[in-house]
């Protein structure tokens, strides 16, 4: 349709703008990975060959090795893309060094407090992002090898960090354990756009690897749906969500890093049947807009809050690969959505 061919046409001239603009970021971090998983949903629905054929060009440039720290969940994103071109092109060198070093996870797994503190925990999943970074690299690699083990560690910790970080009255996350006790200038507690935005993306690509079947996939979904409608009703009259949720006041500057984020989850969901269309495709298409009025001629994606930890003002020109990657996942998905 012409408006499939509108959201196609503006995310492969984000891809190309971001592929001609390399960022000088180790192939293996995180923040290249957020870009990737983005080009293999790009790849998804383009019939270019050159996104996926760049993903192949990275993981071969890595070595098809993870981030240099064996534990953190930050080094561990870039599988996500190794698994999904093992999934499709089945050479096993994607894959092996992967596996080899979960493999010494599962046999000597770092446990004790989620106390962001505490020293080591960085070893553990003890931050938001960490969700969509580190659980769903390790269900992939569970569905592409049919060995559960990855699944179950993944779905164990990840709910580890959820019943830490998640805000039982808020229906929102803590970026860390940091945050219990801070306050927004308006008195509200402070929960990151961004952050929440990384839980809720990470629950789609969590379900996007947990069978139909599998007894902890309705609690995935119960989560998931509790977040969206929580997230649904934080979203600003111009269809962008603000680096503060609850203070959006103190932080009036659009922020497109956060709002990718939240668009691709919840398109997934009207797209999956998993959240009803008529509630949420409205707030998915107004995302979209303004998400595509943030796109430069030649394909910049701007208002990208940089790298951080919580709300910050930012130079509204900024940018960055992982919001273009968040950006590539949620036009990915948007283009699916029926008319």
């Amino acid at each position: 349709t012409p408006a499939q061919a509108a959201v196609l046409a503006l995310i492969e001239k984000a891809a190309a703008w971001q592929l001609a603009h390399p960022t000088g970021y180790p192939g293996d971090d995180w923040t290249e990975a957020v870009g990737d998983a983005g080009f293999m949903a790009l790849a998804g629905v383009s019939a270019n060959p050159a996104w996926r054929d760049a993903m192949v060009n990275m993981g071969r440039g890595n070595r098809w090795r993870l981030g240099p720290s064996l534990y953190h969940a930050d080094d561990q994103a870039v599988g996500q893309t190794y698994a999904e071109l093992y999934q499709q092109l089945r050479d096993p060198a994607m894959i092996a060094p992967m596996r080899a070093q979960f493999d010494a996870i599962l046999d000597e797994p770092r446990d004790g407090t989620l106390d962001f503190l505490a020293p080591g925990v960085l070893t553990r999943w003890s931050w938001c992002d960490s969700l969509f970074m580190g659980p769903p690299t390790w269900a992939r690699l569970s569905a592409v090898t049919g060995d559960p083990r990855y699944l179950d560690f993944a779905i164990e910790r990840w709910w580890r960090t959820a019943d830490y970080l998640y805000d039982k009255q808020e229906h929102l996350f803590y970026r860390d354990s940091r945050y219990f006790k801070q306050r927004e200038a308006n008195g509200s507690k402070v929960f990151w756009g961004r952050g929440n935005g990384w839980v809720l993306a990470g629950m789609v690509r969590m379900l996007q690897y947990i069978p139909a079947d599998h007894p902890q996939r309705e609690r995935f979904v119960r989560q998931y749906r509790e977040l969206a409608e929580r997230i649904l009703g934080l979203q600003q009259n111009d269809g962008l969500w603000r680096a503060s949720l609850l203070d959006p006041a103190s932080y009036p500057s659009k922020e497109t890093s956060g709002t990718g984020l939240y668009t691709y989850a919840l398109a997934w969901g009207v797209n999956q049947g998993v959240l009803p269309a008529q509630r949420y495709a409205p707030a998915v298409r107004h995302a979209w807009r303004a998400l595509a009025a943030s796109v430069t001629e030649d394909g910049k994606l701007t208002h990208v809050q940089p790298i951080g930890a919580d709300p910050k003002h930012f130079d509204p020109g900024s940018t960055d690969v992982f919001a273009v990657g968040a950006l590539l996942l949620a036009g990915s998905e948007v283009y699916r959505m029926k008319p």
